[in-house]
């Protein structure tokens, strides 16, 4: 009898899913993208222009064989049910499923699920639905309008200055960090001083005179003040209130990316990978589970089936005054609510009770999404907050203290905030206290911070900048195109970061800006609620980009390029550097007319035996200069790999598992793993 054919995207979770379903489903994996734009017709774009923007897809180099395997599949299924990623970027893999294996309205459904569990996977076939076109069409924009900007300004990048790729967003992103750099440059710092009284158990700190606000701005003020104290102080007011503090909402993509980022030092790219491997699922005693629910997501609402779990939790755990409530948000109109905030998939697989399963990132990471997902539904923490006044000769001194009188949500999460109590003495109104250590301190106003990470997504996310599923790939970009250093975790941008942001401003100010950016997300959200014609988007962005990118290649100057001091032995003319997709080359300083490039000698360094042949596994380097892994008795053995191979097989395919930095992942299925950190 000819089962059901699911198809998800990733192979790590498809066993997984096929265990809940049963014997009458078969699920198997699309292992990510099948297609994207060709890079045919005008400009190389793969989108017909004068054509409502119509696209070009061409299957992605090496899925041809996924595809036809899946239309055998598909041949030999009852049903097919679509169960990408529930986000637009899987809706779309959907519909180029749909679309490449023939499918029809007849033979197929589209499911969803936040979660993999058991009990979501069963409910979520119990709705199945159609591909949501109006979702398809705002990603097949966002698609098309990052390649437009990408192909067309990288090329002008290209040729007027040191740069190698521009973007959409993140161009913006690396406008942000070069005007932060240059508040930076013209800052001025400015002197300023401070009193201090220094008791037994406490110090008091200079707040007023008279009452008034007072400002110290040298030396000689700060000595004048200090002439005109004794050695007494009177307690003027002492005043006490109950205060509470509430916990932070539950996290989405960009506050789970910053919290990371401070709280545990992951950057944005580890923080979803670590992220990736808890969703699709964990090996635990008994089960193959998703510990958390998807991660790709801008809402802070938790389903009415986890709240009331959750609420069951603490009051049995940590009794009933810890219960808290449900926090409403602003919604803003930038958020697309499609799915919940990120939590644990159950309230009662503790951090505790699954760290043997984990690696050292895993467990950190699922510790602090459970920690703030139960939190986030704790009562609220009581702080008693006390100020007091000391009086000296009509000098007000301010004391402040704390005491947390109750816990609440601090129960779980205290060790991620720095609420700490600050305990005073008892005090008396016209209380006499006497200090023999006043101090003078000097001090200079210090100018804006660099961005670390956190707060660049931070201010992404505020602005409306992007999406936050895409913040990692944004950021790792910039650094790998070498427009911005990481000092001391802080982005610094380099010299060809300022000159690209300074070109582009030139040329694009009314584009690459803060607000065409987050104007064009809304767009976006507007088209995936069918409230606008998708091509239309696209046509006004066109005839504003396409004029000011001809008008930048007619004023902006063109880069000075570095001869190298030798001649063209095809024609004669210097040759000079010049930098491409895969780094610098040198090439004859009469291109086009002359097309020589200078080949350089190739490095071959051994590097495991070839597991097909017996031969070895070098590390080469390509036309483009690209490094890369092949085999030596190339082409009779054409076995070869982008990352470098580490003589280990896939555990699931069998293949040669590569790594790239600290990822291991295999050179043909979709396996991966973090190494732990040191």
């Amino acid at each position: 009898m000819a089962k059901n054919l699911v198809i998800v995207e990733s192979p790590s979770k498809s066993k997984t899913i096929e265990k809940y379903l049963g014997k009458d489903y078969k699920v198997l994996s699309s292992k990510g993208h099948i297609r994207d734009l060709s890079t045919k017709g005008k400009f190389g774009l793969g989108v017909d222009i004068e054509n409502n923007f119509k696209p070009d897809y061409v299957t992605i180099k090496g899925k041809k064989k996924d595809i036809d395997s899946l239309k055998k599949e598909v041949k030999e299924s009852s049903h097919v049910f679509l169960a990408t990623d529930p986000d637009r970027e899987g809706e779309a893999i959907s519909w180029h499923l749909y679309d490449a294996l023939g499918l029809n309205d007849k033979v197929y459904d589209r499911v969803v699920f936040n979660e993999i569990t058991k009990p979501a996977i069963l409910e979520a076939f119990k709705h199945p639905r159609k591909i949501d076109q109006d979702l398809v069409n705002s990603q097949e924009t966002r698609r098309i309008l990052d390649r437009i900007i990408g192909f067309r300004l990288s090329n002008l990048i290209r040729s007027k200055t040191n740069g190698s790729s521009a973007g959409r967003v993140q161009s913006v992103a690396l406008k942000l960090i070069v005007e932060k750099e240059r508040e930076i440059q013209a800052f001025i710092p400015e002197e300023y001083w401070s009193i201090k009284a220094n008791f037994n158990d406490f110090s008091a700190d200079l707040d007023t005179f008279n009452h008034e606000e007072l400002k110290i701005n040298n030396k000689d003020e700060a000595d004048k003040v200090l002439s005109s104290l004794d050695n007494t102080f009177v307690v003027e007011s002492v005043d006490s209130k109950d205060k509470a503090k509430n916990s932070k909402f539950p996290f989405i993509t960009s506050t789970l990316q910053q919290e990371a980022s401070t709280k545990l030092g992951f950057n944005a790219k580890k923080t979803m990978s670590v992220a990736q491997k808890l969703y699709e699922g964990i090996t635990l005693e008994d089960e193959t589970v998703g510990l958390i629910s998807y991660m790709r997501t801008d809402s802070v609402r938790f389903s009415d089936e986890f709240i009331k779990a959750t609420y069951k939790y603490i009051e049995d755990e940590y009794g009933h005054d810890y219960v808290g409530f449900v926090k409403k948000s602003k919604k803003s109109e930038n958020v697309q609510d499609a799915h919940e905030a990120i939590r644990p998939t159950s309230i009662y697989r503790t951090p505790l009770s699954v760290k043997k399963f984990l690696s050292n990132d895993e467990y950190k990471l699922y510790k602090l999404i459970y920690s703030r997902a139960l939190a986030s539904l704790m009562a609220p923490a009581k702080t008693l907050n006390t100020t007091v006044i000391l009086d000296n000769n009509n000098y007000q001194f301010k004391v402040n203290g704390q005491i947390i009188t109750f816990d609440g949500y601090l129960k779980v999460y205290g060790e991620y905030e720095d609420t700490k109590d600050q305990v005073l003495p008892t005090f008396s109104v016209n209380d006499k206290l006497e200090s023999d250590d006043i101090e003078s301190l000097q001090h200079f106003t210090q100018p804006p911070a660099r961005y670390t990470e956190a707060k660049l997504i931070k201010d992404l996310e505020e602005l409306g900048i992007g999406r936050p599923s895409t913040y990692a790939t944004i950021i790792d970009t910039i650094k790998k195109r070498g427009y911005v250093d990481v000092v001391e975790k802080k982005f610094v941008p380099t010299d060809i970061g300022f000159e690209i942001t300074d070109k582009l401003q030139m040329g694009f100010s009314n584009i690459i800006n803060v607000e065409y950016t987050a104007n064009m997300e809304d767009e976006l959200d507007k088209i995936a609620e069918g409230n606008q014609v998708w091509y239309e988007t696209l046509d006004r962005f066109y005839k504003d980009f396409e004029p000011s990118l001809k008008k930048a290649f007619d004023l902006l100057p063109k880069k000075e390029v570095k001869e190298t001091g030798e001649v063209c032995p095809e024609c004669g003319k210097p040759l000079v550097i010049r930098k491409g997709k895969y780094g610098e080359f040198t090439a004859c300083s009469g291109y086009p007319s002359c097309k020589y490039v200078k080949t350089e000698p190739r490095v071959e360094k051994e590097i495991i035996d070839c597991p097909n042949c017996g031969g070895k596994i070098v590390e080469k380097r390509s036309k483009r200069g690209k490094i890369f892994y092949g085999c030596n008795n190339y082409p009779t053995c054409k076995t070869a790999y982008w990352d470098k191979p580490i003589g280990k097989l896939c555990p699931e395919c069998k293949n040669m598992l590569t790594q790239k930095g600290k990822k291991i992942k295999c050179s043909s299925c979709d396996y991966s793993e973090e190494l732990e950190s040191d």
